[in-house]
Order: structure tokens, then sequence, then C-alpha cells
């Protein structure tokens, strides 16, 4: 029990006893099994983990009240890079062969080194607009409030319903996005900010759903140019 990680072999040469009788002792005799660690984004605080409860909590009460009224004022956004080139996952690779036949075979690839990043602004009626970050550049404080001044003016010329009402934002935790400055702008635009608990990309709609259709869409499709990939994205 000091040395969770100690090997069966390590055990029975210790012993002096053969390594099929350490297994049969550890685990029929004792009920021990190996188990291996689970990979996780990042280790939640006890702090952190009521912080989720809580605020997931506080969004949840606010959809439940009016589920229609939130899902017109509801905006969000996120980052993702889109290569030039994604190989097609194994299910989609799938072809019908009749029994018997071998099955067919493909080499391995990987993802280019090519290519660039876009953030999207979207809602529950589709796209307000993407912003492709060009080559050089880096999205930084001041070049999220131009893109926040640009949401602002593209929902006036998109969203109608929203001339009146309260912008609900819902934004990860990402440096640019918690600085003073951002948090300023927000408050200048009149946005109503949503609070998302750090490390929590579960709680970001474009993680598991907008993009996860995204990049299934352009698995296996081979473009020469950033304005290709635009093109593609954008159709």
């Amino acid at each position: 029990m000091f040395d969770c990680k100690v090997k069966v072999r390590e055990i029975a040469d210790i012993l002096k006893i053969s390594a099929g009788i350490v297994h049969t002792i550890i685990h029929e005799h004792l009920g021990m099994k190996k188990v291996f660690s689970k990979w996780v984004p990042h280790l939640l605080t006890p702090e952190q983990k009521q912080q989720r409860i809580d605020d997931s909590k506080s969004c949840l009460d606010m959809f439940t009240r009016n589920k229609s009224e939130f899902l017109r004022r509801y905006i969000t956004m996120d980052e993702t890079r889109i290569h030039h080139f994604t190989p097609e996952s194994n299910r989609q690779s799938g072809e019908w062969h009749a029994a018997g036949e071998s099955r067919p075979k493909r080499p391995k690839t990987q993802q280019s080194a090519g290519k660039i990043m876009a953030s999207v602004f979207w809602d529950a009626h589709g796209i307000i607009f993407i912003d492709y970050l060009q080559k050089g550049q880096t999205i930084n404080s001041d070049y999220y409030i131009a893109l926040l001044e640009r949401l602002k003016a593209e929902i006036a010329k998109k969203r109608s319903h929203m001339a009146k009402k309260k912008v609900l934002f819902h934004q990860d935790n990402a440096p640019c996005h918690k600085t003073m400055k951002t948090m300023a702008k927000l408050n200048e635009l009149g946005f109503a900010l949503l609070l998302h608990p750090p490390y929590s990309p579960d709680l970001a709609p474009s993680d598991y759903w907008l993009f996860a259709d995204l990049k299934k869409m352009l698995r296996g499709k081979k473009f020469g140019s950033n304005d290709e990939v635009i093109a593609e994205t954008e159709a």
C-alpha cells in the first residue's frame, strides 16, 4: 500500500513466488485491481467546484424563468483554429462491403500545420458574424474590444428583435475576455455578462455543438490557402 504503482513481477521477485500466485492473491483475495488515471482539463479546487455549482444554478434559474426570452437575448462566442486539412475520422471513412471482403486501407495522415483562427459570434437564430485573424496578429484586449463593437453593430443590423432588449452575453474566461478594459467595454455596450466558472469548457455551447459540427463537415477536405478555408467555412 506504500507503493500503489508496484508491478506484479516486482512483488513476485521480492516474495520469491510466481507472478501467477501474486496475481491471484491481489485480485481474488485482496479484491484489488489496477486502474489508470483519467485525463481532465484541470484539477478543480473545492472552491472552484462550488463556484461551478453556484454559477450553473444561476444561469439555469434565469433560463427556467423565461426560456423563450432567454433564447431571444442569448449571444455567445468562442475561438477555434481551422486547419487547411484535417483527416476524416474512422467513422467517416466507413464503406459498405459484402461479407468476407477485406477491410479498405488508408494511410495515417496528420492535420496540416496551416491553419487560421476564427472568432465566431452566434445565437439561437444562427451565426451573427465570424472574424478571421490575419497572419501576424494576436487576439489581445484591444482586438477583442473591436470585435465587441462590431458585434453591437451587427446585432442592430441583423437582430431587429434586440433593439430594446439587453444582450445576455456569454464568453469563456480567456485572458483577453476578462481584462478591465474588456469589462468596461461590455458595460459601455450594455451587455449583461453571464457567469462562466473557471475551467468549464462544457458550459460553452460552441465547444460541444457548433465547432464539433463544423470540424466534422471540414474533415477530409484539403485547402490550399486561408482564403479557401474561409470560403468553405462561410458556406
